[in-house]
């Protein structure tokens, strides 16, 4: 599954143009590895996500093509959720 369409479905970003945008910024690792909207996602990577001020890390469980918010919340382990320190 592409990464954008994965951030949508397992609602980790509300809007699919949204996640395209901060893919294509940089702002997620698979892995250790850049990633792109485009880039395959699969169960058992990790994801980095940089938002804002704080580094989201999770561990893809599961991929549905939809899903109801209730369910979205499964596709994905929080692994940690750090603050970025800004002054480094």
């Amino acid at each position: 599954m592409r990464l954008d369409k994965f951030l949508k479905v397992s609602r980790l970003i509300k809007r699919r143009t949204v996640a395209k945008e901060i893919s294509d910024q940089g702002r997620i690792l698979i892995n250790g590895n850049a990633g792109k909207a485009s880039s395959t996602v699969q169960p058992g990577d990790e994801l980095q996500i940089r938002f804002g001020q704080k580094i989201v890390t999770v561990k893809i469980e599961d991929l549905k093509e939809t899903t109801k918010k209730e369910d979205a919340a499964s596709m994905y382990t929080l692994i940690s959720e750090n603050r970025v320190n800004e002054e480094e």
